[in-house]
């Protein structure tokens, strides 16, 4: 069982950055893929980010590749997501989660556990 509880988010202005972090309970963690999702009102939850457990490998929605980076410190239980240049449509609950393994990263369904969302608001 993991639980994960995520922290960071707030209101920041367009240009600005913000660094969004999941706390990982569980002495298995650096076994778990992880990766970082968002969901926007009246939108379908939607990848951003995800990280692998044996080689740190990073994994990016194309859109977002150069502006996020995902990081994880096994050491301390924790995933990273820094967020730069923010744009109001960054706007959004982000969530954390851990999957098993496997190598499909991209789809929601393959997370085995979530975290409850931190929110983030750009403005313009």
């Amino acid at each position: 069982q993991v639980q994960l509880v995520e922290s960071g988010g707030g209101l920041v202005q367009a240009g600005g950055s913000l660094r969004l972090s999941c706390a990982a309970s569980g002495r298995t963690f650096n076994t778990y893929p992880m990766g970082w999702f968002r969901q926007a009102p009246g939108k379908e939850r939607e990848f951003v980010a995800a990280i692998n457990s044996l080689n740190s490998n990073t994994y990016y929605a194309d859109s977002l590749r150069g502006r996020f980076t995902i990081s994880r410190d096994n050491a301390k239980n924790a995933v990273y997501l820094q967020m730069n240049n923010l744009k109001p449509e960054d706007t959004a609950v982000y969530y954390c989660a851990a999957k098993y393994g496997g190598t499909n990263y991209y789809e929601a369904y393959n997370y085995n556990y979530w975290g409850q969302g931190t929110q983030v608001t750009v403005s313009s």
